[in-house]
């Protein structure tokens, strides 16, 4: 594909066949105000390195993919108002527009997988909403663990969806759920809910083998392995989980729908938590950058 840059580090990475852990761009875009966007996104990329790995934020910019990022280009990023928010149905209309965009979940698994990276970091993935039963809001995230090879490295499905609706979904296109070190599944800005986990792994060489596994038996998509936060980090999920049925009351009152969804819901969670939730999502991100470039450094060892 002709419309693919990677970056001076990237490139590097690459010929010396090193790991390489994915990053979204989104998180910069429409996660986080500026500068405490760029401040989290060289936060992670340094941790991936000091892990082993080498960071590769994966973002289009003026209809060219670029695999990494060069300093300068993710300081414009992170000051982007207008930048396209790609899944796997609007990425080559982004592309074939010369657009610049922010990759999601979805469209950072479909880049990374087709450049050869098989790990991802990410803060957490979309999943079936609340009232998804009527009105079918469920994330393309959900059908790309399901197709495409990545290793994706999250804090759990985001707080605000209905997660058990999440992981029935995620069991019934037979995507594996591996929680870290624990029986019971994070709960994003939460260490731990009160569901148990499909499966749990206590280490990353495990993780790795079980990828590899996946590969030699023929099976296709990736694993989702849900990294808890930090206890020190998390707010907890009786205090977390009564604002975010208020925030979801408040959306519903104002009837926004589709892509609006998340948004909202996180910034009116943002407001009511006098920014806690901001801290505790940094938090986490960079915990999965760590354990992700572990499992990037294991798959590379096998």
């Amino acid at each position: 594909m002709k419309s693919i840059k990677f970056s001076t580090e990237v490139k590097k990475a690459r010929s010396l066949n090193s790991p390489i852990v994915a990053l979204e761009s989104t998180i910069i875009t429409h996660g986080m105000p500026y500068p405490k966007n760029l401040e989290t996104a060289k936060i992670v990329e340094k941790t991936v390195r000091d892990n082993g790995a080498t960071p590769a934020t994966i973002a289009v910019i003026n209809g060219t993919v670029h695999i990494g990022l060069e300093t300068k280009q993710l300081e414009t990023l992170s000051k982007v108002k207008t930048s396209e928010k790609l899944s796997r149905s609007d990425l080559a209309i982004c592309l074939a527009k010369k657009q610049t965009g922010s990759t999601t979940v979805a469209a950072t698994m479909i880049l990374a997988n087709l450049v050869g990276i098989k790990v991802f970091a990410t803060g957490g993935i979309g999943g079936a909403h609340r009232g998804s039963e009527t009105d079918f809001d469920i994330s393309a995230d959900l059908h790309e663990l399901s197709k495409t090879a990545v290793n994706v490295v999250c804090a759990g499905p985001k707080a605000i969806l209905d997660i058990p609706k999440t992981l029935e979904i995620l069991e019934t296109l037979g995507v594996p759920v591996i929680t870290y070190r624990q029986d019971n599944l994070p709960g994003f800005w939460s260490k731990s809910l009160t569901i148990k986990s499909p499966s749990r792994m206590d280490s990353t060489a495990e993780i790795a083998e079980a990828f590899r596994i996946r590969q030699e038996l023929g099976l296709s998509g990736g694993q989702l392995i849900a990294n808890p936060i930090p206890s020190s980090e998390e707010i907890p999920w009786p205090e977390i989980s009564k604002v975010i049925n208020q925030s979801t009351s408040e959306c519903q009152e104002l009837k926004i729908k589709g892509k609006e969804v998340t948004p909202f819901l996180l910034n009116r969670i943002f407001e009511i938590t006098n920014g806690k939730s901001l801290e505790a999502n940094k938090a986490l991100i960079i915990n999965n950058a760590r354990l992700a470039a572990k499992i990037a450094v294991n798959l590379k060892n096998l």
